[in-house]
């Protein structure tokens, strides 16, 4: 008996482990007909997306430079034509060739200054609630495509000075005093120069020290007038760097109440200088400058050696100009980036516009 059940549950357990086994491979042979899913493959690791990634970040990184060179602020350089208008040369052919010239040298060398103004910002940029926003201070343009550009752009400025001495000064026109002092192409690259030095100077240690820093940039718009007079060889009346600086004082301490505003407790923390104003000081002074400015071009359009007294009926434009001017920074709040309220307000872009029409049209049009 014991052997028959020992046989038995030899028998059942062979059994069993035989039903198991051809379980388990009907289960295993199941699994392995099933679709496998595939891996999905990330954009990085085909060729071609990783060539759509780079041409995507190089483009951003472009257009982030553009922005950082801040084309907008090219306005500022069209001072240089003050000279050619006021002196009567607009329609001069060579005179404009020359001034458009140092126009756009100014250009490429106010945007290095810009580039590098922006590098030594950097960490207080990124506190200020609008220029955090700009490509350095966001991270969108990388220091070394910033670095390699601002040396590009002044080898650049160089190549269109140089441009300027193989073009000929109008005969006859030169002034005794530009040509004692080496002519007007030396004049104009010593006048380059002189700003590219003042404005590194202004952007390492001037700007910390107080009102010093706003005549520095009244400085830097008196040497783009002086610039485009010497370039095209003409003189004009010492009333125009007058107005000039004048005017700048004018933009330049509206800048710093706009600051001062929208930072409040902050504004030390993002420009050291800003502590040294408050805001009843920048309005005593802004109040000085307008009355300063408006008697200047006054004055300008009543003895200037090289003014019309036709001029005068521009005076009201320029009053206006600047009581807009105020009531924007004043009221609105504005005054921050003065180009982009001429651009985006339209009564102060309608009053400049008017007011230059009008100047053409008393120096070229009306007989003299």
């Amino acid at each position: 008996m014991r052997v028959a059940w020992r046989d038995l549950l030899r028998q059942a357990l062979s059994s069993s482990i035989v039903r198991n086994k051809q379980s388990l491979e009907k289960i295993l042979t199941a699994q392995d007909n099933e679709p496998q899913p595939q891996q999905e493959l990330l954009p990085s690791a085909t060729p071609s997306a990783a060539g759509t990634y780079l041409k995507h970040g190089t483009a951003e990184h472009i257009f982030a430079l553009v922005a950082a060179m801040r084309p907008q602020q090219w306005s500022k350089n069209l001072a240089l034509f003050v000279g050619i208008v006021f002196a009567q040369r607009l329609l001069s052919p060579l005179s404009f060739e020359r001034a458009a010239i140092a126009f756009v040298a100014f250009c490429l060398a106010s945007s290095s200054i810009y580039l590098f103004n922006d590098l030594l910002d950097l960490e207080n940029d990124r506190q200020h609630p609008v220029k955090c926003k700009r490509p350095l201070a966001s991270g969108r343009l990388p220091l070394s495509w910033a670095i390699t550009t601002i040396g590009i752009l002044i080898l650049a400025c160089a190549g269109l000075t140089l441009l300027i001495f193989t073009i000929p000064i109008e005969a006859g026109h030169q002034p005794t005093i530009i040509s004692s002092l080496g002519g007007g192409n030396l004049l104009f690259a010593l006048t380059i120069v002189s700003y590219l030095l003042l404005m590194v100077l202004y952007s390492l240690r001037l700007k910390h020290i107080v009102l010093l820093d706003v005549f520095i940039i009244a400085g830097g718009f008196a040497l783009r007038i002086l610039a485009g007079t010497v370039v095209i060889a003409v003189s004009i009346s010492p009333w125009l760097y007058l107005v000039t600086i004048l005017l700048s004082l004018f933009l330049a301490l509206s800048k710093r109440r706009h600051e001062i505003v929208i930072l409040q407790e902050q504004a030390s923390s993002h420009r050291q200088i800003l502590k040294e104003y408050n805001i009843p000081l920048l309005d005593q002074l802004i109040t000085i400058v307008t009355a300063a400015t408006l008697m200047a071009y006054s004055l300008y359009t009543f003895q200037g050696p090289t003014g019309n007294h036709r001029l005068m009926i521009t005076i009201p434009l320029v009053l206006y100009g600047m009581f807009r001017y105020l009531y924007l920074v004043y009221m609105h709040k504005e005054g921050g980036s003065p180009e982009e309220v001429l651009l985006r307000d339209r009564h102060m872009l309608g009053t400049v516009v008017l007011c230059t029409v009008i100047i053409i049209i008393v120096l070229y049009v009306l007989p003299q």
